[in-house]
């Protein structure tokens, strides 16, 4: 694992949180959510930066932290899922790790299985699948595959920077659309915008539905929150060229963070329904694993003054924990505060007439590539 530091040591993962002399890292790299690279969860010996009084603050700058990307080859591309949570079964995702750098981003701790932080290994140690789009015309063509939306942007953006060069993300918007396949995208980048060539099409087939991520209209808690990520404006006019251009477009209004961003929900919500949205979400803040301690850090950093204020008011909405993985509970709040908030939203709703009508895309369209046997014995049956 690289190290942003001139010097390091190894502790027991125990000893991390007490020891004296280990020195959370105090100043954000410019262009990164997270503020420090902790180890993953499942490693033995946890790294962290100290002060030995022998270094001076020269000696502890860390050099400016570039992006790597590493081809990995996947072996299937659609993830499958059976959560009552969400209103998918399966999901593509065509990066590992995302450049955006949101410190809140609830697949952080992913990067851990691969041995890396969910810190800043995560927004600079990135994983491209250029055999996605191949991959996807193999499994569309099994002789037992059911039609449903496919959903994109549910773990990492599927339009962060690297996208521009890599165009994976494409690459499968034009396998979906050459077999007209239901799919869905979630994303907070206006690069979406270049594909408007494939969504159009498909949206006018109702095989398409977009939605935004606009998480605040400050542009300065932007930078902190999403470093890399668009700026609000752009992520509204996103919205208002795919409405124009008669692509069904919503808004997500996540995570809400108590204390930091929940205030600007009636402001959100109203800017993206101008824009041209037609439905929205919104989803409280969860902490899972070691996002709990990456969270801590950056509001130390950012906002020493509200930090005990943000923990308490999140923990009383999480049922006295930071994340509640239980089906049924992990997206949804608790308490008088939780209910208050998903009743303002829902009256919000009503009033910008949004969520008035939901788009139920099409499965009768789908025509199965030719190969792996040819196109005989596949079942046309969209899901149920």
């Amino acid at each position: 694992m690289e190290h942003f530091s001139t010097k390091h040591t190894s502790v027991n993962s125990d000893q991390v949180e007490h020891s004296p002399w280990l020195v959370r890292e105090d100043k954000p790299q410019k262009g990164r959510g997270t503020i420090s690279n902790r180890s993953g969860r499942f490693e033995t010996l946890q790294r962290g930066t100290f002060r030995d009084g022998w270094s001076s603050e020269t000696d502890m700058e860390k050099p400016r932290l570039k992006t790597s990307v590493t081809d990995e080859q996947a072996k299937t591309i659609i993830a499958r899922n059976s959560s009552p949570d969400i209103p998918f079964d399966r999901s593509i995702n065509p990066y590992r790790g995302c450049e955006h750098g949101c410190v809140y981003c609830f697949a952080r701790p992913s990067h851990s299985f691969m041995g890396l932080s969910p810190g800043l290994d995560f927004e600079s140690k990135l994983f491209a699948k250029p055999n996605a789009a191949k991959l996807l015309k193999e499994e569309l063509s099994r002789p037992n595959y059911k039609v449903a939306p496919i959903a994109m942007g549910t773990n990492t953006d599927p339009y962060q920077p690297i996208e521009k060069q890599r165009e994976i993300t494409r690459q499968i918007l034009e396998v979906l659309a050459a077999h007209n396949h239901p799919v869905t995208i979630l994303t907070k980048s206006r690069l979406i915008v270049r594909d408007m060539d494939i969504i159009v099409p498909m949206a006018e087939k109702g095989l398409v539905k977009v939605a935004l991520s606009v998480t605040t209209l400050d542009r300065g808690l932007c930078r902190k929150l999403e470093p890399r990520a668009a700026m609000p404006q752009r992520r509204l006019d996103a919205i208002k060229l795919m409405a124009d251009a008669g692509v069904p477009v919503g808004m997500m209004f996540a995570p809400v963070i108590p204390a930091i961003n929940d205030h600007e929900m009636e402001a959100v919500l109203a800017a993206a329904a101008h824009a041209g949205a037609r439905e929205a979400a919104f989803i409280l803040l969860r902490l899972p694993l070691e996002l709990v301690n990456l969270f801590e850090e950056w509001l130390s950093v950012h906002y020493p003054d509200r930090k005990s204020r943000v923990l308490n008011r999140l923990v009383a909405m999480r049922g006295g924990r930071f994340n509640d993985p239980r089906f049924k509970h992990r997206m949804k709040g608790k308490g008088v505060e939780a209910d208050l908030m998903k009743l303002r939203f829902q009256k919000l709703c009503a009033r910008l007439r949004l969520n008035e009508r939901h788009m139920k895309l099409r499965t009768d369209l789908f025509i199965p590539p030719v190969g792996q046997g040819g196109q005989f014995g596949f079942d046309f049956t969209p899901a149920t």
